[in-house]
């Protein structure tokens, strides 16, 4: 469902993503998983059409992001980090228009959003005003939102940061029946190691824009010789503390203009 090959990314002199290869099978839950600044973030925008790659290839089922924006768009739904529903209108007026912008049927617009609202418990709850919502209602809704023009990827960046633990687990507990009830292919990015060793299938980890160690939570313990997937992390990518704001300020000004392209 995702192929990526020789992946490469420049800012400048900056090398952002170095030369990275792996494979996301359908229906798997794939996590990726780096420290700030690793080149996570670089490598999504790549993949979902946001970023051109400087080198290398990506294929979203079969196609070429860069080559092919409307018809890979067409197959993803993404969460990204920073919240990104309007406030002002209500849960259900929130789906409506993702369903319009991305062409669903009115028929089935409503009957979709009916049957994710309900999966997410938020049905209940469709006409109240988002601003009333709670932070783990707000990340149902966008996960929900994010599903329902029938995407054959999700792209979940950090979606449960700053949750509470049953909101997190709730959250997990839905996303994880639909990747089995509609092989939904999820790629998520988390700096939660429990929910990566819980949820995902495989696991690639990046650091310094390469990826050091790809398998399953067991092959990367075995590989690191540690008992935990936070353990393994840290013997993967080390223990200093990373700060994102110390990422070239080339990069931040080439990442400002390529988002200023875009919209």
């Amino acid at each position: 469902m995702i192929r990526v090959h020789n992946l490469i990314k420049n800012f400048g002199e900056f090398q952002a993503v170095r030369d990275i290869s792996f494979e996301v099978a359908k229906g798997e839950i794939f996590a990726f998983l780096g420290p700030n600044g690793a080149g996570k973030t670089t490598t999504i925008k790549m993949l979902t059409t946001l970023l051109t790659p400087t080198g290398g290839k990506v294929e979203i089922d079969g196609l070429d992001p860069a080559t092919h924006q409307e018809e890979v768009r067409k197959r993803f739904g993404i969460v990204f980090q920073d919240p990104s529903l309007d406030s002002e209108l209500t849960a259900y007026e929130n789906m409506d228009l993702h369903g319009v912008l991305y062409g669903v049927p009115r028929k089935l617009r409503h009957a979709r959003t009916e049957t994710l609202l309900k999966l997410f418990e938020l049905w209940e709850r469709r006409k109240d005003q988002v601003k009333n919502f709670s932070g783990g209602m707000k990340r149902r809704l966008e996960i929900a939102r994010g599903l329902l023009h029938t995407p054959k990827i999700l792209f979940l960046d950090e979606p449960t940061l700053g949750l509470d633990p049953q909101s997190r687990n709730q959250l997990w507990t839905h996303v994880k029946h639909l990747n089995e009830t509609e092989q939904v292919t999820v790629f998520l990015t988390t700096h939660y190691m429990e929910e990566a060793d819980r949820v995902a299938h495989r696991i690639a980890v990046i650091d310094h824009g390469r990826l050091v160690a790809q398998g399953a939570s067991r092959e990367l313990k075995q590989q690191s010789n540690t008992q935990t997937l936070e353990e393994a992390f840290l013997a993967l990518t080390g223990t200093t503390i990373r700060d994102e704001s110390s990422t070239p300020a080339d990069q931040m000004r080439q990442i400002a203009k390529m988002w200023q392209v875009k919209r």
